[in-house]
């Protein structure tokens, strides 16, 4: 993806901390005033307020050895329940083992759902990691529950985003209301689950930004850049039961995060220690471009540019007569006389695929070029990349193009059907049947 700069700033009401350690033990509750310090600093938990409502209260992680003013929350507990200052909340281990946030007058704003019978004389511990996970064990270290598994509107390195297990499609990350307000807002992210080998952003029920598509591999991943001298990795794993998306960075990048804004757009956010503020290094929809079907109609959101723009796949045009619509053959399709597939590189292949198993290229291609309705395909060969099952991967399209995007850090070859017959080497000529 392209990387474009976009400072986040969110203003917080942080109370008056005293220090803590990096453990929550039973018998000790946190209250306002007390925060949880991972072991190196890197991290934060306790209460907070928005800038804009001194009263109402919120448990959250935040990064904390940087500067108030660029913390960002990573994660809150009781977003659509907060306290207030009316009423003084605790967060505290119950004696079944469950992180439980409740106000001075014994209402339960917030806790956790583990799956275990815990003995009531258990002593069950939660510790906040430099990775900015949560976790609570129980006394033989076995992991109860985990802010990792439930997180809000951020993805930190390390997390494993659980996207679909045993082919059921898992929840989503979902974006703040507002700027400062974290209750649920309209925006989300995950798993299609029409088409489950692409990511997506909601606006409400409304498909608003196909982010990626998964190339079938059991482990595939891109590298993107951070600041000036740190990467950050993507990967994608599908193990047979578990499909989940994972961020890591390296070594001389501790502050990376991936964000789905109230705006409904997906940062990849690195923090920059000479400006002290976070640097936006990728961002999907940007300027308005990536946001679905924008370019219409044939049309691509081309991001290999300073600027993202729209263009016209090769062998279309604008529309004059529609402009709105995006982009029309240069020469029309005519069943049963010769036709071609231009390949084109580095795209983001469009919506509305078929995913067609156990096809080799040539068989991949020929699924297309016989049927005369079939206006593009795409192949990947998977023999090496470690999958389960299939070894290969045919998409193919029938009828009108739409949302696809070019980029300089992903993207593979889309094969689109025109109808004339120029010689060149990137051109596969065939006769429709």
């Amino acid at each position: 993806m392209d990387m474009y700069c976009f400072p986040i700033f969110i203003l917080l009401f942080l109370f008056p901390f005293s220090k803590s350690d990096d453990q929550l033990a039973q018998g000790k509750p946190l209250s306002a005033g007390d925060i949880l310090i991972s072991k190196d600093g890197v991290f934060a938990l306790g209460f907070f307020s928005p800038a804009n409502s001194s009263k109402s209260l919120y448990v959250g992680i935040w990064f904390y050895n940087i500067p108030e003013s660029s913390r960002a929350i990573v994660w809150v507990a009781n977003r659509d329940n907060p306290a207030t200052t009316a009423s003084p909340a605790t967060l505290a281990i119950s004696v079944k083992s469950d992180l439980v946030l409740s106000d001075s007058e014994g209402h339960t704003l917030w806790m956790t759902k583990n799956n275990i019978t815990a003995d009531e004389d258990a002593r069950a511990s939660a510790v906040l990691l430099d990775t900015g996970n949560l976790v609570l064990r129980s006394p033989n270290g076995t992991v109860i529950w985990q802010s990792f598994d439930h997180p809000t509107d951020t993805i930190l390195p390390g997390m494993r985003f659980l996207l679909s297990y045993k082919g059921r499609v898992m929840g989503r990350l979902v974006a703040w209301k507002g700027p400062d307000d974290p209750s649920v807002g309209d925006f989300s992210f995950g798993l299609d689950p029409d088409l489950d080998m692409q990511m997506v952003t909601w606006h409400g029920d409304k498909l608003y930004c196909r982010i990626s598509v998964w190339n079938g591999a059991s482990v595939s991943g891109g590298t993107y850049p951070g600041n000036s001298s740190s990467v950050v990795y993507q990967t994608i794993v599908n193990t047979g039961d578990r499909f989940y998306l994972m961020y890591s960075v390296s070594d001389d990048s501790p502050y990376a995060r991936i964000m789905l804004d109230y705006t409904g757009t997906m940062r990849l956010l690195t923090w920059n220690s000479y400006s002290s503020s976070w640097i936006a290094t990728s961002e999907r929809p940007s300027g308005g471009y990536g946001v679905y079907a924008s370019c219409g109609l044939f049309g691509y959101s081309d991001f290999t540019g300073p600027t993202p723009t729209c263009q016209c796949l090769d062998g279309f045009e604008p529309d004059p007569m529609n402009s709105s619509r995006g982009c029309r053959r240069v020469e029309a399709l005519k069943c049963g006389s010769k036709n071609h597939f231009l390949r084109l590189s580095g795209m983001k292949v469009p919506d509305r695929f078929l995913h067609i198993r156990n096809r080799s290229f040539d068989q991949c291609a020929a699924e297309c070029s016989r049927n005369c309705s079939c206006t593009a395909y795409a192949y990947a060969n998977l023999s090496s990349a470690g999958t389960l099952g299939d070894q290969t991967r045919c998409l193919v399209w029938t009828g009108e193009l739409v949302d696809t995007w070019k980029t300089n850090n992903y993207g593979e070859n889309l094969y689109i059907r025109l109808g004339d017959s120029p010689a060149g080497m990137d051109d596969i000529t065939v006769q429709d049947q």
